[in-house]
């Protein structure tokens, strides 16, 4: 349904209009399902934050590891805008209790510091940091699947060994 309206809007632009997949893709299976719905490609974010790569902290990549499914909660960020994040210990401190938030960086006009309960960049800075006490962990829907470091090239050889 949707390749045969982006195709429509093709002709009448006279564009290539490529189709991205994302969210919930984990493996060559999942990457080949797309290809076969007419995708162009598919964006990951989750596998390649487990790589040796990925320049978050090893705190962040471990709190991948030891996540499982029963840890995930979709969450309504602070900017009005929902996501996946790994439920720790801020997620439960923050329903009950404002974070002082000591300094805006203006991310985005929606959000509004006097109503916020924590600063979504200050969090997102101390989960890339290692700073998990105070940390925002968004992840996808896959993150229970994550169970060792690996480096781009092991995972990369993993995704297209079996396409076509």
């Amino acid at each position: 349904e949707v390749v045969e309206y982006v195709k429509e809007i093709e002709k009448e632009s006279h564009k290539n209009i490529p189709i991205i997949a994302a969210g919930g893709i984990w493996d060559s299976k999942d990457i080949q399902k797309f290809l076969n719905l007419g995708a162009t490609g598919v964006q990951m974010a989750t596998r390649f934050v487990t790589t040796l790569e990925c320049d978050a902290s090893n705190e962040f990549k471990n709190a991948y590891l030891k996540a499982t499914e029963k840890d995930i909660k979709i969450i309504n960020s602070p900017v009005g805008m929902p996501g996946r994040a790994i439920y720790n210990q801020f997620m439960k401190q923050t329903e009950k209790e404002k974070c002082k938030v000591e300094k805006c960086y203006k991310c985005i006009k929606t959000c509004s510091v006097s109503n916020i309960p924590y600063c979504i960049t200050k969090a997102l800075i101390n989960a890339v940091k290692g700073n998990m006490e105070k940390a925002l962990v968004f992840c996808g829907s896959n993150v229970g699947k994550a169970k060792e470091i690996i480096s781009v090239h092991q995972l990369m050889q993993e995704l297209t060994e079996e396409l076509i």
